[in-house]
Formats: structure tokens, C-alpha cells, sequence
């Protein structure tokens, strides 16, 4: 068997494979496009209505560079969070904007309304996903003990969450996200097998990825059955308040374990606490075509540092995302 046979069966059993020590790639999809960062830069390729390939790049900036003690352990986490969350943001509103074709001129997302669309994001989702479980589980409190309590609680959650996903996965335009989610899992699946990047390379690789974004929201439903537990008895106040106040933490765990079992894939009780999310990322990827896989490896070569230079269409006039 032969370097590259090799290479694409360790990316076709993505199970099996453990990661090196090169630096890490990571991406999300956007509208008809796929953001990708990398150490040191991150960039975005979008199809645009025309069929024309848009290219944008940045170098990364991140409040851990001010304050180094944010790289610790568990802050890390919780910072990569929410910087993730307001890239995400920037992006897919620039996406949407390239997608519809508007104007140049057309005003631009200011600072105010991207903190106010975050927060209004996180409200919601905190809402739906934290607090109206958490209040739902305590009108049990005086039948089951705090342990099952907590269970139900979590239960209820995933519930909530897998019917939000199956639930937006039936919509047409999302479906396409989903394509270019997979395309993006495919290119990373390839880069860390050590393929030749072109398309027909790319093609057999899976569309899921031990490090998704998916996976560790897994893992912070998970984790908040088994943390919560922990915690005493209270009124619906105490309850409430102990969700918000500790959701932090362990999306901070949730984020150490997520990088522990991307490197120690190898590992069978690895694999173990692995699979869940793979298999979750069955509904929220799709098979893309080749056209997607394009937008996504011309994302990857302008998030490289030793990558090919991409130049956007001279059809285009692209100005960078605010």
C-alpha cells in the first residue's frame, strides 16, 4: 500500500486516526461559502451569484495575546467560545450580504449591532437550551431525587436540541450550509492525512470530524448531567442561577476533553467518548459537490501560511467583513 493509499484509508476511517503536531485547522460553514482559520490567519471563500469565487483573508486576533493567562486551561475554552461565536457572526453576515449581491455602499454590520445580534443569539439559546430545561426538571423535585432530577433535566435538553437540528436540517437553504459543513470536514479530513489537496483527492473523505463544533456542544449537554449533579438542592432561583453561572466551566471541560480526544483518536475509550458526536454530525453535515469542495479548499490555501496564494475573481471588488 503506498503513502497516499495509506493516507486516505486513515482518513476514510476517521475513527482511527490520531493527530500530529502540526497546527490545526479548523472552519465553519457560511452561506454559499466556508470560513476557515488557521494559526495565524483566517479566511473565507464564498460562491458568489454569478458563479465567481470570492476570497477573504485576516490575520487572527484574539484577547489572549493582551492577557496570556486567558490560555490557561478552562479559560481557554470559554474564550474560544465566545470569540468563535462573534467570528461566526462577522462572517455569516458577510456571507449573507455577498450571497444576495448588495450594493458596496450597502451599511455595513456595526460594532453595536454585532455585540447586540451575539447577545440576542446567546439569550435565546441559553433560554431554550439551559433555563427551560432547568425549570422544567424542578417541577419534579418533590418525586425524583436531585441525581434523576438532573438526568431529566439533560434528557430534556438533548431532546430539545436533536429537534432543533432535525427541525432546521429540513430546510432547503440550510441543507446547503450543511453541504458546505461537510465540504469543510472533508478538506481538514484530507489536510491531516497528508493528501494533495485537489478535489478528486478530497472527494472520499468523510464529512464528520472528531473536533466539530457539534461534538462538543454534545459534550456540553453531556457534561452538564454529570456537573449539575454535583450540585445541592435549591428553589428555582438557586437553579436557575447555578445553569448560568457554571455553563462557563463546563463549556470549558467540554472544550479540553474535545482537543483531548482529537489527539488520542487512537485510543479505544477514546473512541468511546468520540462517537456520539460523530454520530450527530450525520444531521448536520451533507454530502457536498464539487463545486463546494472547491470554496472550501480555497478557503484552506488562504487560512495557510505556507498555503498557494488565492486571488479573489477579478470579477469582484471584495471588501473585508467588519
Amino acid at each position: 500500500m503506498d503513502a497516499r493509499t495509506k493516507g486516505r484509508s486513515r482518513g476514510l476511517c476517521f475513527f482511527l486516526w490520531a493527530q500530529g503536531a502540526e497546527p490545526q485547522y479548523g472552519g465553519q460553514a457560511v452561506i454559499e461559502g466556508v470560513m476557515m482559520r488557521g494559526p495565524r490567519k483566517t479566511a473565507v471563500a464564498i460562491r458568489k451569484p454569478n458563479g465567481a469565487l470570492l476570497v477573504e483573508a485576516e490575520a487572527n486576533t484574539s484577547i489572549t495575546s493582551r492577557y496570556p493567562f486567558l490560555k490557561l486551561p478552562l479559560l481557554r475554552g470559554v474564550v474560544a467560545l465566545f470569540e468563535s461565536l462573534i467570528l461566526g457572526i462577522r462572517y455569516l453576515t458577510f456571507s449573507a450580504n455577498q450571497a444576495l449581491d448588495e450594493e458596496e455602499e450597502e451599511e455595513e454590520l456595526s460594532t453595536r449591532d454585532l455585540v447586540l445580534t451575539v447577545a440576542f443569539a446567546l439569550a435565546m439559546a441559553i433560554g431554550f437550551f439551559v433555563l427551560l430545561p432547568a425549570g422544567a426538571a424542578l417541577v419534579l423535585r418533590n418525586y425524583l431525587s436531585i441525581f434523576w432530577q438532573n438526568v431529566v433535566e439533560g434528557l430534556l435538553r438533548m431532546l430539545l436540541f436533536l429537534g432543533y437540528v432535525i427541525a432546521i436540517g429540513r430546510v432547503q437553504d440550510i441543507q446547503r450550509v450543511f453541504q458546505y459543513h461537510g465540504a469543510e470536514h472533508k478538506v481538514i479530513n484530507a489536510l491531516e492525512a497528508g493528501e494533495d489537496l485537489r478535489v478528486e483527492n478530497v472527494r472520499p473523505y468523510p464529512t464528520l470530524h472528531p473536533r466539530c463544533g457539534t461534538s462538543f456542544l454534545l459534550l456540553v449537554l453531556i457534561l452538564t448531567i454529570v456537573f449539575f449533579s454535583f450540585i445541592g438542592r435549591g428553589g428555582i432561583a438557586w437553579r436557575l442561577a447555578s445553569r448560568l453561572v457554571f455553563l462557563p466551566v463546563v463549556a470549558g471541560i467540554a472544550y479540553e476533553l474535545l482537543k483531548f480526544t482529537g489527539r488520542h483518536l487512537d485510543v479505544p475509550w477514546v473512541r468511546v467518548i468520540a462517537a456520539p458526536g460523530l454520530w450527530l454530525q450525520k444531521l448536520t453535515t451533507r454530502e457536498p459537490d464539487d463545486g463546494m469542495l472547491e470554496v472550501a479548499l480555497a478557503a484552506l490555501a488562504a487560512a495557510r501560511d505556507d498555503g498557494p496564494p488565492v486571488e479573489p475573481s477579478p470579477e469582484e471588488s471584495p471588501s473585508s467583513p467588519s
